[in-house]
């Protein structure tokens, strides 16, 4: 069955099972490969992309659920990487493995979209579930604050 939605401004349409998870339907469908598989039952938030603005987990969103909606990945995020978020990751110099990362920065990103000063009881709160095995949770927590303030 074929599903089209708009993913990262441009529309896209792929003829696949209605219950594929949105993670396949991008990496292997779409070869955008920012978004990572984790967990793979919407623990761990590696997979996070936006739906229609809002974080979703994308290994337990199916393809069917995106239909007609638009779906924002870690590419579509800044097409030169120039988003604050990016930037004060690089600043604050969070990535250790990097696995998790695009994942964290789209929750960020859906909070900041939505509380531009955010305190830090908020950054945590939001950020609760999305895991970083090299435990660089401070240095998360320091890039939104930084991004934050612009």
């Amino acid at each position: 069955m074929a599903f089209a939605f708009t993913v990262n401004g441009k529309a896209a349409s792929v003829d696949v099972d209605a219950n594929t998870p949105l993670l396949w339907v991008v990496r292997e469908h779409l070869k955008l490969t920012g978004t990572k598989f984790g967990c793979g039952a919407g623990l761990c938030g590696a997979c996070t992309v936006h739906l229609n603005g809002t974080a979703v987990r994308s290994c337990q969103t199916t393809v069917s659920e995106a239909a007609g909606k638009t779906v924002t990945t870690i590419e579509g995020l800044s097409p030169t990487s120039s988003h604050p978020l990016q930037k004060a990751w690089l600043a604050e110099q969070v990535p250790q493995c990097g696995y998790c990362q695009s994942g964290q920065i789209m929750q960020a990103a859906e909070l900041l979209a939505k509380t531009k000063n955010p305190t830090r009881e908020q950054i945590v709160a939001h950020m609760d579930g999305n895991i970083c095995r090299c435990g660089t949770y401070s240095a998360i927590i320091a890039a939104i604050e930084t991004a934050a303030r612009g």
